[in-house]
């Protein structure tokens, strides 16, 4: 998975026109109003060609703890007037006496002494888990205007950053995050707007004198006195570039601006939202001038958990959606904290954020990709978004002083390191039974993935990784299973019909317009293949990835899509992201571990 200087392939027009006004200086009132304004789309894209900013390249001070935890001056407060601001400060993360820091709130009582952070916290931890719209859990939004919503269909690091956004603009806090452009330009994205130190941010939108701000009527549409108000051209736009962001639980046709449109009074947010999710991954989620590394006791919901195996380009995301203190046990003679803790994310392509169990979360907590040994330089591990407070009339992120105990520079390296091993001994320890039951549902979510986009190359390598933590699993003296008896109990014949390919030697994994009509005909061509029809003997199945042949490299799937009389049902290989592979004359399948389809077929008859 790596990072090019490219850019999605259906936006070369755009920016063919759009890179003659890309610049800097402050323009007059009126000006960038074109229907999305990008600013700069170009530098650095990851392999879903979706155009990122840089990480800051602010590195917390050796051994300065107390600047580490300060964090990096930003902009002047004075920028907040600017027209180019989305919504106004009117509350600090610190506030705990206040007029509104005492009114009771989304998941916190009257005069709670909780500040806006821990609020936060409680307001994520107490979502409600719910059947998502296509498999899995997932969670209710819930909002401070009497609405609630089924959590929307997003991209695993833009689950994190549309929680902490929305939360700040609803409780009107102070927010932001900053990156680089390829020009080495300090950017910052937040409440005051797109902006660099000195100016707006290339053609980026005035937020305030554009796009309306109807939050006087949240009191009148909480009584049930107004209706909702709607923008509607915020309702018909996507997250710009997307061919994924789909929002089915609205309706149809509704995609990332309709639901946007349907949680936020101040629509201006909806529009930065768009664009933050558009520019900033999870490589910005672990930039140190945005976020700070958590001690693994510290775990609470909103807690970001980042997966790196690379310092540059993408990696995972998820939210921590619970977190529960089950006492103490005794270790080798010292009390241990018992915690359980639960995470959800979401995904490429977009879906709801799927919430884990318990035992299927601990094993990501574990995971060396979380900055475990020979991973603690590249920024994974626990995180916790810095806050935003006035500093000497500049904002700047920081640690905020109840957390200071928790935290760890980015620098100390060995604490990081060590972090998937404590979790290991703090997060309630699982039987290898339980382990099984949570690796078999790990597996069946990546199978349910496929079933919806067969291409997925991510999906099929993840649902490989969980078999390889079955086998190991099932080796424990308490179970006794052998691989092969792993693969006859557990596999289905969709597992070697969706092998395992080599990502950077494979077109089939820059397909992401596959569906799941496409996922029942290579299944049923399968079927009619399995046995020969003279000896009913088993057959190797017709692996689905591009071959050498006469058309595109999949026209077998596509033959028999025509002869089976569903004609248009077959969509054509397209390079839905960048593809350096697209020419390859055939994929590359992955080394295996499992047992040959035919030695074990007998018992995965009945699991086709």
């Amino acid at each position: 998975m790596r990072r090019y200087k490219v850019t999605r392939a259906g936006w070369v027009m755009a920016l063919v026109a759009l890179l003659g006004l890309v610049a800097c200086g402050e323009g007059g009132e009126g000006e960038g109003d074109s229907e999305d304004e990008f600013g700069a789309l170009v530098g650095e894209a990851d392999e879903n060609g979706k155009t990122l900013f840089e990480a800051s390249g602010w590195e917390e001070p050796i051994p300065g703890k107390e600047d580490s935890l300060q964090g990096r001056r930003g902009l002047s407060v004075n920028v907040d007037s600017s027209d180019l601001s989305v919504w106004e400060i009117k509350n600090q993360w610190t506030d705990t006496d206040t007029e509104a820091a005492r009114a009771a709130g989304l998941a916190w009582g009257e005069d709670s002494g909780l500040n806006w952070d821990e609020k936060f916290q409680r307001w994520v931890g107490s979502m409600k888990k719910i059947d998502a719209e296509s498999y899995g859990s997932t969670f209710m939004l819930t909002t401070p205007f009497g609405r609630e919503v089924p959590a929307p269909a997003l991209e695993c690091a833009e689950v994190a950053m549309f929680l902490r956004v929305t939360f700040a603009s609803w409780y009107n806090l102070p927010f932001f995050m900053e990156a680089r452009d390829s020009e080495g330009n300090r950017l910052y994205f937040g409440h005051f707007g797109i902006r660099t130190a000195a100016a707006r941010y290339g053609r980026m939108p005035y937020f305030r004198s554009r796009y309306e701000d109807y939050s006087e009527k949240a009191d009148a549409i909480r009584a049930g006195e107004a209706e909702w108000p709607t923008d509607a051209k915020l309702a018909g736009l996507t997250i710009p570039g997307s061919q994924d962001d789909a929002q089915p639980m609205l309706g149809e046709d509704a995609h990332a601006g309709a639901y946007f449109d349907h949680i936020y009074l101040n629509k201006r947010v909806g529009y930065f939202m768009r664009l933050l999710l558009t520019y900033f991954g999870s490589m910005n989620l672990a930039d140190s001038a945005n976020t700070y590394n958590l001690a693994p006791e510290a775990v609470q919901p909103g807690d970001v958990l980042l997966e790196r195996w690379q310092r540059r380009g993408i990696g995972h995301a998820l939210v921590v959606m619970r977190s529960r203190d089950l006492g103490v046990t005794e270790i080798d003679g010292e009390e241990v904290p018992q915690l359980e803790a639960e995470l959800a994310s979401g995904s490429m392509p977009r879906r709801q954020p799927k919430w884990e169990s318990p035992a299927a979360s601990k094993r990501v907590f574990t995971l060396s990709y979380t900055g475990g040994e020979g991973y603690e330089k590249l920024g994974g591990g626990l995180k916790r978004f810095r806050s935003a407070v006035n500093e000497g009339g500049r904002w700047t992120n920081v640690v905020l002083r109840g957390d200071r105990d928790a935290f760890i520079s980015n620098t100390d390296y060995d604490a990081i390191a060590e972090r998937p091993d404590r979790f290991e001994v703090i997060l309630s320890e699982l039987s290898p039974e339980e382990k099984l039951v949570a690796l078999v549902e790990l597996v069946e979510s990546k199978r349910q993935h496929l079933r919806r986009y067969p291409a997925s190359c991510s999906a099929r390598i993840g649902r490989e990784q969980a078999f390889d933590d079955l086998y190991e699993t099932a080796a424990d003296p308490a179970i006794g299973w052998s691989k092969d008896e792993v693969d006859r109990r557990f596999r289905k014949v969709e597992d070697y019909v969706f092998a395992e390919l080599v990502y950077d030697k494979s077109k089939t994994c820059c397909w992401n317009s596959t569906n799941s009509t496409m996922y029942d005909v290579i299944m049923e061509l399968n079927e009619t293949r399995i046995e020969d029809p003279e000896t009913g003997q088993c057959q190797e199945v017709l692996v689905f990835m591009n071959r050498d042949d006469e058309g595109d490299g999949y026209q077998l799937f596509a033959d028999f899509t025509e002869a089976t009389g569903r004609g248009d049902a077959w969509v054509k290989w397209s390079e839905d992201e960048f593809c350096a592979q697209r020419d390859v004359a055939e994929d590359t399948l992955e080394v295996t571990e499992a047992a040959p389809l035919c030695s074990v077929y007998d018992e995965l008859e009945s699991r086709m």
